[in-house]
């Protein structure tokens, strides 16, 4: 999968792969696939880990998703969706609704086009 993507298969690289795509789609921050990879006796600085996270996302592997100016997750799911956020467990998951759509758009300014859109729906426990 690295070389298709034309990155190099490190060792590092390799384990962190196996780490993040091992288990199916999911959701992680850096922070926490630092501490799979201590768990795992992977040896990675978390500079690593960052970087990695980043060239995976530049190859298309991973998606970026900020949650706020903050909180960045990292989905092993690329294709086109949208996520709850649920603010007291600090998770980020999959809407099951494929079809949801915006009904209205943006302009885009002169010069750019809409690349994506990620729409992050926050939810918190009712009081």
């Amino acid at each position: 999968m690295l070389q298709t993507a034309g990155l190099r298969p490190t060792r590092q690289r390799m384990a962190l792969g196996w780490l993040l795509f091992g288990k199916g789609a999911r959701h992680l921050t850096a922070e926490m696939l630092y501490e799979e990879a201590t768990l795992a006796k992977v040896p990675v600085s978390l500079a690593t880990v960052y970087n990695t996270l980043n060239q995976l996302t530049d190859a298309g592997l991973l998606r970026q998703v900020s949650v706020d100016g903050t909180k960045t997750y990292f989905d092993t799911n690329v294709t086109a969706h949208h996520h709850f956020y649920l603010e007291n467990n600090h998770e980020l998951v999959d809407i099951p609704d494929q079809h949801l759509a915006l009904s209205k758009l943006p302009e885009a300014p002169e010069g750019y086009e809409i690349a994506r859109i990620d729409m992050v729906v926050r939810l918190r426990k009712k009081r």
